[in-house]
This record gives C-alpha cells, structure tokens and sequence, in this order.
C-alpha cells in the first residue's frame, strides 16, 4: 500500500517581526510627534546646502571682520561713544555678532521664492508636512547658519583681544539668543515673500529695512544717547534685545537676559505664525 500523503504544513500564526514590518509599513507618526519630527527634517534638507557650497559662509565672514579692524579700532582710539568704561570694540563685538546673523536671516524669502519658482514648494506644500513644521524648519536651519556666522565672529574677536567669556553656559546662551533672533528675521523675510510674490520687489525692501534694524538698535551705541524718536525705536526693535542679550552674557555687562529671552522668543514665534499664514499666497 502507498503511504499517505503527508500532511501541508501549517503556517505559523505568529510572523516573524521582520516579515511583519515588509508586509505591513510602519505607522506614521502622529501627534504632538508629527511637528518636531518634520521640522528637524526641514532644518536638516536646509543644512545639507551647506555641504555643496561653503563660499556663503566665508565671504559673509569679510563684512563683520572689518567692522571691528576699522571701525571697532578706530572708535576704540577717539573713545567718542561711552561705552561704561569697557573698550569700544569690546562693546562692539556682541553688535556685530547680531548684524551678521541678521544678514544672513532677513534675506532668506529670496530663497523660498527662488523654491517656488523651480518647483520644489509646490510639492513640499502637498505632503502631510505642516506649513508650520516647514517654515520652522527654515527659521532654525537660518538659526544655524547664523550661529556658524557667530562662532566666525568670536574667533576674529578673540583674535583682536576682545575680552570675551569662555563660561559653557554663557555661550549656550549666545546661541539660543543667536538662533531665536535669526528665525525671526528669517520668518520676517519669509512673510515678506509671502506678500510681494518677487525676488527683486523682497531684495530692494530687504535693502531698506536692514540699515534702519541695525542702526536703530543699540548695536553701535547706547540707547541714552539717542534722540527720543529713535529710543522708542530701538525699545520695539527685536534686535536691540539680541544685543543686550549678547553683551550681557560674553562681556558681563548690566543685562535684562529674562526680558530679552522673551521678546525674542515671543518675537519667533509671531514670525512663525505670520510666515506660515502667508505661505500658501507663495503657491498660487
């Protein structure tokens, strides 16, 4: 007699856990985890530019360098500016630190029309990505770029025999006060874009409202040596609370850090919601 078939094997109820997850894609993340998780993702594709093209990163380094060779020495020598008894290219230093990240940040529209132009935002804007998550993604990848600016410009400092701290939580908080200005500039100029639609209309207005910030804040001078006009503005401007910051915490100086943290952190997060309101006007 011939034997009897032998019997199928049974397949096993349980999966194995790699055949599960090639079976069955992960879940996405959802939640409060959705937003940090893309806006690290953002900051991450803005940083891999760098990668390809340092020449930004060097030649923005020239601007700052001779604002403390000729007019940080020069001020330095004629002592015209009081400055509470501290050299005036020591006073100056934190200003420049804050000039430079602005510069880098307030342009940064330029690039986002420029994305709109090719393309890019168009699909960036139908992924499940949050216009928030995008637009903060590129507030703090600018962050970044301007705290690579910083560290530039505390070398060169340094090297002048600026009398600057070396304390780790000091210059923890240069950077946080560096990263939260620049994502503000930067989202300014993102809502900027967002209402001109033009790279050249946002260049000529970005020309026009960099000198004002900068001059306008107590980044060269104190604010009691203003005229009343322009003490009110330097009280609204974001960047004179940069610079207070700045000094307060490489050169010692009287500060109000509490109060300078939060007009810059308030100001960051009014740039994101402006710029994130005005994102979808980019994409018409």
């Amino acid at each position: 007699m011939s034997e009897a078939p032998a019997a199928p094997r049974t397949v096993s109820a349980e999966r194995p856990a790699t055949a599960s997850l090639l079976l069955t894609p992960p879940r996405p993340r959802s939640g409060w985890r959705l937003l940090p998780a893309r806006v690290v993702a953002m900051c991450a594709v803005e940083l891999q530019k760098l990668r390809h093209d340092r020449t930004e990163l060097y030649t923005r380094a020239i601007q700052p360098a001779l604002w403390l060779l000729i007019f940080g020495q020069t001020f330095t020598r004629i002592r015209a500016i009081p400055t509470g008894g501290i050299p005036y290219i020591d006073y100056l230093a934190p200003g420049i630190i804050a000039q430079s990240a602005m510069f880098i940040a307030i342009f940064y529209g330029i690039q986002i029309i420029w994305e709109r132009d090719a393309g890019i935002l168009n699909k960036l804007l139908v992924t499940p990505t949050p216009r928030s998550a995008l637009i903060t993604g590129k507030a703090f990848a600018a962050g970044v770029k301007s705290l690579i600016q910083a560290v530039v410009v505390i070398v060169i400092a340094a090297i002048l025999g600026v009398s600057l701290t070396w304390n780790p939580l000091k210059l923890l908080g240069v950077g946080l006060a560096v990263v939260l200005a620049s994502a503000f500039f930067s989202c300014l100029s993102m809502s900027i874009a967002g209402i001109v639609l033009s790279r050249d209309r946002l260049m000529g207005i970005g020309q026009a409202i960099t000198m004002p910030l900068f001059f306008g804040s107590n980044a060269l001078y104190p604010v009691a040596i203003m005229p009343g006009w322009l003490q009110v503005v330097s009280r609204i401007n974001p960047l004179s609370y940069q610079v207070d910051a700045l000094r307060g915490l490489l050169l010692g100086t009287p500060a109000h850090l509490g109060l300078d943290f939060a007009v810059l952190a308030v100001a960051a997060a009014l740039g994101v919601t402006a710029a994130s309101s005005l994102l979808g006007r980019l994409a018409r």
